[in-house]
């Protein structure tokens, strides 16, 4: 039997164009997951590992929607090669039922986590030379440091008798966002 596995990172992601490979695939059993697939903690996933059975075959639409490091992906190729269950990535042409995939299977998830490692590589030097130039990551601030002055004068002002949440409406922000300005 072929089983399918679909995951996505988000909640703001789909998962319709995986469903609809794994579908015509012939998946006849498909498990979804939201979350990241660098997490151990992917129920789904385990719950997939032990319904498995020897003959079985795991299909996915792409390696990194498995595993996003190459030894997570290797010891669950592994895990399933000791159950005499096949694997097949749609999009990265593997087949493991196979010696050819056995070999691209190693190639591709080499290669998966060199292209990972370069992107993370140039993230963090695009934040780095960013933070030399003085920029900060992040959302910018909601309050102003004037705005903040401004806040903590009306709510120290004992004429008036203003609530935080009225100076918070006054500002346009939560309670706790003010506070959180206030603190700072």
């Amino acid at each position: 039997m072929k089983i399918g596995y679909a995951r996505v990172s988000t909640l703001h992601q789909d998962l319709s164009l995986q469903l609809d490979a794994l579908n015509l695939a012939g998946c006849e059993l498909i498990y979804q997951e939201t979350g990241s697939g660098s997490k151990s903690d992917r129920p789904e996933l385990m719950n997939l590992l032990k319904a498995i059975r020897p003959g079985d075959e795991l299909v996915v639409w792409k390696l990194d929607r498995l595993s996003r490091s190459l030894k997570d992906l290797i010891n669950l190729i592994n895990e399933l090669e000791s159950k005499s269950v096949g694997f097949m990535s749609i999009t990265d042409h593997i087949d493991t039922t196979t010696p050819a995939g056995k070999l691209m299977f190693h190639i591709f998830g080499a290669l998966a986590e060199f292209e990972r490692n370069i992107i993370k590589e140039r993230t963090m030097a695009g934040l780095n030379a960013a933070k030399s130039r003085g920029r900060l990551g992040g959302r910018p601030k909601k309050l102003t440091p004037k705005q903040i002055q401004m806040a903590k004068s009306i709510l120290n002002n004992s004429n008036n008798k203003s609530s935080v949440e009225e100076v918070a409406h006054q500002f346009g922000v939560s309670r706790s966002t003010l506070f959180r300005a206030l603190s700072e």
